[in-house]
Order: structure tokens, then C-alpha cells, then sequence
């Protein structure tokens, strides 16, 4: 019998980071900086959760991106797995663990391929892929780009960034390498392993009607699209030189495919992170088994939708219920900067940890959620940051600040209980159940939160100017501490900074509350004219 979701652990995974560079800002407002206010929130409530991730090492993009740099494939790996690492947590990304691409890891995808081969639930399969005449080598994933044969724009290899589509590597039109343009593409057989989709089709089916309907619109038109047609062959082992070496006969000389990883992955992420929390998994897939009856929770981008959310799921169900499924998939859009695709290629980009050298950690974090690509692309804009963070959020937060630190002065109330009215309590209620709506998982929506942040600190500081008495000013910091509780998983420097730290529906039930600090928020500064900021390379 499943337990009550009160009670249940939940897992949040975040996309593994390829390692072929540092994250830009597009990369935290979407999947990374969302899991994370969501793990915040749950913990707040007291519910049990791991969030983890780690990087993706095995991608053929890490290949494309070290040769343009004059690099090795390994070096770039490193190097990026620490800027990757130490990012996210200057930006407040509180994962349990990331993990790194070890021995581990390796050993955790090789069982997992190992069992479904043991088991018969791998093909071999004969098909074209595209081959690079003057290297010699097959050119698939990140090595190979061309025309999407869905939608006709451009895309790399197995999957297209824009429509989500998967393609065949060798169906893209006019292929070319990736690493040298000029390089003659040829169309070759090989002889690959598989997982036959078509035999999944049915449990598929089965398992997206049961949750589409919570669900965001995009990702569900996108399942309905892949459903209506047959399903392709997912390749579990490529004839390349960068990844995991297959141990399996039929295939001697390959990789495992880097997609094919997700699970296994996932999984390792989860033991390292129960470690880093104390305690002792027995295995790397411990606690992704049925028994424990996980609720497994993924955020990630349009781009990832069709892997992680097709054949990553058909790899579970290939075990034979012998892990749980995803319980939900929270997918968002892409984020562009000045209404342009980030690009690092172009110098069209905004490297994270320079913007949180200039603007405080806090404000980012408000104005990503605020502008969070959730149902549509969305802009980032430097200018944009200073004006709304200003007017929305620093403005009337300190202004809040000195009426509060006034009245305290005036009544000398510093260090004494203050009452609390019920009409207050009935507030801080409704504040919650407002802020709880945005959080939990069948409403998530980060900019509406952030919205409710603005317009709750909009509300308090006109309240913190009238006239103060005793009575008043107990409930207004009732209900600011409420705020504060409520707003944390977001502005997670001002909640230190208060030193409020209490669970979620505290304020509910509150009939007296001491003052505390409230400190001033410090604004953010217009780009410098360098324009420092927008680089090719972190």
C-alpha cells in the first residue's frame, strides 16, 4: 500500500549539467533554481526530500566543445564538474549531493545495462549513422548537426532542441560535423543494441494518460505527438570513442549512449546524496526500488522532455516494476537574454557567477522566479533586473524596514512579546495557504510566488505606516514573520538575515511574537559600461 504523500520521500532530481563549460544564467532559471525553492518548501513543511544531480560526462557535446578549445575531452570534464559544482552553490542551490563521475557511477550504469541485457530486453539492430570521412569516426549526438526533420530547423543529432523531437542521427537533413564543418559526412551502417520502443508502447500510454492532466501544456502536446507515431528504437550502445565501454559481445568497440545513463545516474546521485546525509544506502539503486515507494519528481527543459520523459521511463518499466516511475515531471521553456537564445559560441551569454558578483544573491533569485520560462520563453535583461528588483522588491522592503524599526524605537518594544490578534492569525492563514498554492506541485508556479512576495510587502509597508500601537505592530510582525517563512525558499539570504527560521504554517496558530532585525535589502547596480558580463568563455 503506497503511503500518503505527507509521508512519502520524495526525490528531486535535476538534469545532469553537461560538463563542457561553467552555467549561465538561462541555465539556473529554469530546472535548477525551480527544483530548488521546491525542495526548500518541502523541508519547510516538514516532508522528507533529497534533491541531486551531477554532471553528464559522457555527452559526445564535451568532445565537440573541447576540440573547438584546444582541449581534451577529460580536462574539460574536470575543470567543468568544479566550476558546475561551486556555481550552483553561489547561487543558493542547496542540492544533497552532487555527484561526481567516478567509478561509482560507471559501475552503477554498467549494472543497470547489464541487467537489461541479461534479462533479453535489449536488440541488436543494424542502422545508418552518419560518418565522417576524413576522421573516420562515426559522428552521432553532439558530433553531427543538421536539419530536424520535424520541424526543419536546426538540430544536433538524436534529438531536436526546438520541437523535441528524437531523430535517427543519420534521418537529420544535410548532416556535418560538428567539429569541422568542411569534413565530408557519409551515411554508413552499424550494427547497434536497442531498446524496442514499440514493445513499451502500451505501459507508455497507459502511464502519460494517468498524469497529463497535471502536466504543462507543452510537454504533454509534445507525448501526444511522439505517441501518434511509432516509436523509434532508442540506441543503447553507439560504435564511439567517448563514454562508458560496452561489455556486451554484439557490440564490441562501443559505448554505452550517454542518454541511456539518466536512470542509473539518477540513481547514483541519490545514494551520494543519502551518504552526504548520513546515512547508508546498500545499493546505488536502494531507494529508487518499489518498495520504498519514493515519490520521484524531475524538473527539467523542453529540450530533455522526450528522453527523460519516454525512454528514460521506458528503461525503468524494462526492469520489470522493479523500480518506482516518475511521479511527476515539472518541464519549463527556454530563457533567453535580451530576447535573443543564449549563446556561448556568439558571446551572447551571461555566465552566473558574474552576475552574482555584481547583484546580490537574493535579487537574481527573486528576478529569475519572477521571470521563470515556465509556460513560454521568457527574457532575461540586466536592465530589467535593476528596475523591477528595485521598484518590486528593495523600494518597498526598505521602506517596510525603517517603519518597523521606527515603531519599535517609539514603543520600546525591543526583546518584549507582542500580542497577536485573530484577525491577524487569519491573515497569516491566508498568506500561507496563497504561497502554499504556488508551491505545492499540482499549482507550481514560481512567478506567481514571486509575485506574492512583491504585493504581501506592497500590503505590509503601508500597514507599517500608520500610526503604531502595541496591538499593531504584534501583528504586523505576525504577519512579517509569515512572510519571511513563506518567502524563504526564494529570498534565502533575507531569511537568514532575520533569523527567522520556523515551519511553514507556524504563523497560523501564533498569539504573541517578539520583534526581530529587519534588515535593508541592498539594491541592485546597472551593468558596468565594460560589459563585463556578456563573454564567450567562463
Amino acid at each position: 500500500m503506497s503511503a500518503p504523500d505527507g509521508d512519502r520521500r520524495t526525490v528531486i532530481i535535476g538534469p545532469p549539467p553537461t560538463p563542457n563549460g561553467d552555467l549561465h544564467v538561462g541555465h539556473l532559471a529554469g530546472p535548477y533554481l525551480a527544483a530548488d525553492v521546491y525542495a526548500r518548501y518541502l523541508r519547510a513543511t516538514g516532508r522528507p526530500v533529497i534533491y541531486t544531480t551531477g554532471t553528464d560526462d559522457s555527452q559526445t557535446y564535451v568532445v565537440a566543445t573541447a576540440a573547438k578549445r584546444g582541449s581534451t575531452p577529460q580536462a574539460l570534464a574536470e575543470r567543468s564538474w568544479h566550476q558546475i559544482r561551486d556555481t550552483l552553490g553561489l547561487m543558493g542551490i542547496a542540492v544533497d549531493g552532487f555527484a561526481p563521475f567516478d567509478d561509482g557511477y560507471r559501475a552503477a550504469v554498467l549494472d543497470f545495462v547489464g541487467r537489461l541485457h541479461a534479462a533479453g530486453r535489449l536488440r541488436t539492430r543494424t542502422v545508418p549513422l552518419p560518418y565522417g570521412a576524413r576522421s573516420g569516426e562515426f559522428l552521432v549526438e553532439g558530433l553531427v548537426s543538421g536539419g530536424c526533420p520535424v520541424c526543419l530547423t536546426e538540430s544536433r543529432g538524436g534529438l531536436c532542441e526546438t520541437c523535441g523531437h528524437p531523430n535517427g542521427n543519420a534521418d537529420l537533413i544535410d548532416p556535418r560535423s560538428v567539429v569541422d564543418p568542411s569534413e565530408p559526412v557519409e551515411i554508413r551502417p552499424a550494427r547497434i543494441l536497442v531498446l524496442p520502443m514499440e514493445e513499451y508502447r502500451t505501459r507508455l500510454s497507459e502511464y502519460f494518460r494517468a498524469r497529463e492532466s497535471r502536466w504543462r501544456p507543452h510537454i504533454v502536446h509534445l507525448m501526444r505527438e511522439v505517441l501518434a507515431r511509432p516509436l523509434p528504437d532508442f540506441p543503447v550502445t553507439y560504435p564511439t570513442g567517448w563514454g562508458i565501454p560496452a561489455p556486451f559481445p554484439e557490440t564490441p568497440g562501443q559505448v554505452i549512449n550517454a542518454w541511456v545513463e539518466g536512470m542509473p545516474a539518477s540513481m547514483y546521485c541519490t545514494e551520494f546524496a543519502q551518504r552526504r546525509l548520513g546515512e547508508r544506502p546498500t545499493r546505488y539503486d536502494d531507494l529508487w526500488r518499489a518498495e520504498h515507494d519514493i515519490r520521484l519528481v524531475y524538473f527539467l527543459g523542453f529540450d530533455n522532455a522526450y528522453f527523460w520523459g519516454v525512454t528514460h521511463l521506458a528503461l525503468l518499466l524494462a526492469h520489470d516494476g522493479r523500480y518506482v516511475v516518475p511521479d511527476t515531471i515539472v518541464c519549463n521553456e527556454f530563457y533567453e537574454l535580451e530576447n535573443e537564445k543564449f549563446s556561448t559560441s556568439k558571446g551572447h551569454v551571461v555566465w552566473s557567477r558574474d552576475l552574482l558578483a555584481e547583484v546580490p544573491r537574493d535579487l537574481v533569485r527573486y528576478y529569475l522566479a519572477l521571470t521563470a520560462p515556465e509556460h513560454a520563453r521568457t527574457n532575461f535583461g540586466r536592465a530589467a533586473l535593476v528596475k523591477i528588483a528595485g521598484t518590486r522588491l528593495v523600494e518597498p522592503w526598505n521602506r517596510l524596514a525603517a517603519s518597523v524599526d521606527k515603531a519599535v524605537a517609539e514603543l520600546g518594544a525591543a526583546g518584549s512579546a507582542l500580542p497577536v490578534s485573530a484577525p491577524a492569525r487569519a491573515r497569516s492563514t491566508a498568506m500561507i495557504e496563497r504561497f502554499a498554492a504556488c508551491y505545492e506541485l499540482d499549482g507550481y508556479c514560481l512567478p506567481r510566488a514571486a509575485d506574492l512576495i512583491a504585493a504581501h510587502i506592497e500590503r505590509l509597508a503601508e500597514a507599517a505606516g500608520v500610526e503604531a500601537s502595541r496591538e499593531r505592530l504584534g501583528d504586523l510582525f505576525a504577519e512579517l514573520r509569515t512572510l519571511v517563512t513563506a518567502a524563504a525558499p526564494i529570498l534565502i539570504d533575507l531569511a537568514a538575515a532575520t533569523g527567522v527560521d520556523e515551519p511553514f504554517a507556524a504563523g497560523a496558530s501564533r498569539a504573541t511574537v517578539e520583534p526581530f532585525a529587519v534588515p535593508l535589502l541592498e539594491p541592485a547596480r546597472p551593468a558596468r559600461p565594460t560589459g563585463r558580463l556578456l563573454c564567450t568563455s567562463p
